[in-house]
């Protein structure tokens, strides 16, 4: 299936540049430009301050590395099994199936890895994950991520589940995909039977939204077909300025994908990658947004807003915490709208 693409060569003669855009000249940790037909569709040409245009159209700001960040920022590296295999959690591992994805987010995490062409994970490096995975009992869950998956053929996607599923027939199994959103186009009958030909274990799709805008019509009927085949979706959420650093937006956003059957699971602090600090959103006013959000939607809408932190620290919530004073059996917490109220302990 051939996804059309466009390159920054393309994008400077069909779009009005901004000087933050025109100026970027691509540097040390430099993402790919490519943008999926589909994706660009969505862009208001007009709006160079676009929530979708951010997320996609490169800038000069990327070629600026601040204090503190780091290509590999949670300490995927220290991690790794192999070249592709990072067991960082001890149930769970993620297998990075290919560096390749239909269009690079400006925001992504991976660049260490992301964008460097080396291409999909060769038959050996998938036998060998599989046979760690087969001698960890302790692991349940495999993230099947990237680059993006779905920018493997079904013929390779069928090789690379079945070694793992022979191996491991329970093991968990996360799709992570952008494409549903990037080039929902993608997901055909013969995807789908593959999946369904290797259910001895669950599989879950993990995807991103991050601005109500990229759940259109054509991205819902997408993930509608992995629901109706009994795959439960679920949606992971960057904090973006500009994008979705706002708690309308969130609020919308939160809603939309309850609506259709995806579950809102966590919202990420941006991670302290090089080249990403002009995304990133101050983490007081994330923690703001989480409160005024957890005041609006119903606890199916609510996700998880976390922070993966620097040098492997993994993951912890970004809550304000309601728990105020314990005295004695009595317990002092705060409501949302600021309130105390008393809990006693039961003996």
């Amino acid at each position: 299936m051939k996804i059309n693409i466009t390159s920054f060569e393309q994008l400077k003669q069909s779009f009005k540049l901004t000087e933050a855009e025109s100026s970027y000249s691509g540097g040390n940790n430099s993402l790919p430009i490519s943008i999926t037909s589909h994706y660009l569709s969505l862009i208001d040409e007009n709006d160079p301050d676009d929530p979708l245009r951010k997320q996609v159209f490169p800038t000069s700001f990327e070629e600026v590395e601040e204090n503190m960040e780091y290509i590999d920022p949670l300490a995927e590296v220290n991690h790794s099994i192999t070249n592709r295999l990072v067991h960082r959690y001890k149930s769970r591992v993620a297998f990075l199936t290919t560096d390749i994805c239909p269009m690079y987010c400006r925001h992504c995490f991976r660049r260490r890895f992301t964008g460097n062409m080396v291409g999909p994970a060769t038959e050996k490096e998938i036998v060998e994950a599989a046979e760690y995975v087969k001698d960890h009992p302790e692991v349940t869950e495999i993230l099947l991520t990237g680059g993006d998956l779905l920018t493997l053929s079904n013929k390779q996607l069928d090789f690379l589940i079945k070694t793992f599923r022979e191996r491991s027939p329970k093991l968990i199994m996360r799709i992570c995909t952008r494409m549903v959103i990037t080039a929902p186009e993608r997901i055909d009958d013969e995807l789908l039977s593959i999946l369904k030909k290797h259910s001895t274990a669950p599989f879950y799709l993990l995807t991103q939204v991050n601005h109500p805008r990229e759940l259109c019509e054509k991205s819902i009927e997408a993930i509608s077909k992995f629901i109706d085949m009994g795959i439960p979706a679920l949606n992971q959420t960057v904090m973006l300025k500009g994008v979705n650093d706002d708690v309308d937006v969130q609020e919308e956003l939160c809603n939309k994908l309850l609506f259709n059957r995806i579950k809102p699971y966590y919202v990420f602090q941006g991670d302290l990658v090089s080249g990403t600090a002009h995304l990133r959103v101050n983490l007081g006013d994330t923690i703001k947004i989480e409160r005024e959000l957890r005041k609006r939607v119903s606890g199916l809408a609510m996700p998880n807003f976390v922070s993966d932190l620097p040098q492997g620290g993994g993951k912890v919530p970004l809550s304000d915490c309601y728990v105020k004073e314990h005295v004695g059996n009595r317990w002092v917490l705060e409501t949302l709208d600021g309130e105390r109220r008393e809990y006693p302990d039961t003996y």
